[in-house]
């Protein structure tokens, strides 16, 4: 593989990170909600289910959906659910006033925030079938080992430090103080979203 493919492959897979999605959504009001510690454990539980489905695709698993598409529809509507009961959940929950007594409310543990992150990315099966384009693309079949290993690592940390870089702008002060101001209308703005998304998953 030359330096401009794997280059090529760096750019391509931080564009799909980049790209507005129920990751970054999370992301980003976690990062308002829990604060940026948490947003960070988030960000590596996404940057983990990137993986999953960079590693997918890696082995073909388009290959699977083309000859089983009742198994993508399957997985479509089953991160589509998630994604609707998630976005149903934020929006009942809007008007409920944020604890303001301390400086934040508390948070999530770690392992949690990496859970949520991990299913949230996992819900879209669609970075499967988009890695799977960008391996045709970019890799050619006699790649060794060692350099999928790199791309692996190099789509955990775009993955990773986008989601991280959103949730610590969402995380400061300012940032926080205007959404407690505006709760329920941001909270039923990031659950209407995430449940169009799950429909879009579910429906495309």
């Amino acid at each position: 593989m030359t330096p401009a493919s794997f280059l090529a492959f760096a750019g391509l897979s931080l564009f799909a990170a980049v790209s507005p999605g129920p990751a970054v959504l999370m992301s980003a009001r976690t990062g308002l909600t829990e604060g940026f510690h948490t947003g960070a454990f988030l960000a590596a539980g996404i940057g983990a289910g990137a993986v999953v489905w960079a590693s997918a695709a890696m082995f073909g698993l388009n290959l699977v959906f083309a000859a089983a598409p009742a198994l993508l529809s399957a997985l479509k509507l089953a991160g589509g659910a998630y994604l609707l009961w998630m976005g149903w959940h934020l929006w009942r929950d809007a008007s409920v006033p944020l604890d303001t007594a301390d400086t934040r409310p508390v948070p999530r543990s770690a392992l949690s925030a990496f859970r949520l992150g991990l299913f949230t990315q996992l819900a879209n099966p669609k970075p499967a079938v988009m890695f799977s384009a960008i391996f045709l693309g970019t890799v050619p079949p006699s790649t060794p080992l060692w350099v999928y290993g790199a791309l692996l690592a190099v789509v955990f940390l775009n993955e990773t430090i986008w989601n991280t870089l959103v949730a610590r702008i969402f995380s400061l002060e300012r940032t926080r103080l205007r959404y407690i101001s505006l709760k329920t209308i941001i909270d039923r703005a990031f659950g209407g979203l995430l449940a169009v998304l799950g429909i879009k998953i579910a429906a495309s």
